[in-house]
């Protein structure tokens, strides 16, 4: 496992596009239309953004997956940017307050003490059952060792991936789909 460098962007927009095609929580933020692959482009865009910023982005040494993980993020006047630019990119205006109300859910079943957000894990499809994620989810473990990780999934499928790697189910929210909220 590597850490992602400017120059790995686009390598980590492919896994994660790929990777998340079809995820109900996805497809949940982005705005339905004729743009859609484009639009889940730009909201990775906008997620490795986040995550060389105020997190970190991890790379398997086979550059078949990637993570975004983030510590937590401030406001700045460039993530104000990127935030005005994902509503218009990616939300459309009609979906914002959806998400907002997302979001306010995810939040209120998060620890107040810092933690680390797992936000993305994503692998290649044709890689995907190979390891290769499990691989780079326990080097994440390690290079964080000392503190908690929380993700959420909406995909039932990889929810005994997540058990098998030391994860417990803490919630579920309810949001048209089931997310769950794991932590470590």
């Amino acid at each position: 496992m590597r850490k992602a460098l400017i120059s790995d962007k686009l390598l980590v927009i492919d896994i994660l596009s790929k990777s998340f095609d079809q995820n109900k929580s996805i497809n949940f933020v982005i705005k339905k239309d004729s743009k859609r692959k484009k639009r889940i482009e730009a909201l990775m865009e906008y997620s490795f953004f986040m995550g060389m910023n105020f997190g970190n982005v991890f790379i398997s040494d086979n550059n078949n997956s990637c993570a975004i993980l983030l510590n937590h993020k401030k406001n700045t006047l460039k993530s104000f940017f990127w935030d005005v630019k994902l509503v218009f990119k990616v939300i459309g205006i009609q979906n914002v307050f959806n998400v907002l109300k997302r979001e306010k859910k995810i939040k209120s079943n998060q620890p107040k003490e810092p933690f680390i957000h797992l936000w993305y894990l994503g692998v290649f499809p044709k890689f995907q059952g190979k390891g290769v994620g499990t691989e780079l989810l326990i080097n994440i473990k390690k290079h964080y060792q000392k503190n908690v990780i929380y993700l959420e999934t909406s995909t039932l499928s990889n929810i005994p991936f997540y058990k098998k790697n030391g994860f417990t189910i803490i919630n579920e929210i309810d949001l048209g789909y089931k997310l769950f909220i794991l932590k470590n």
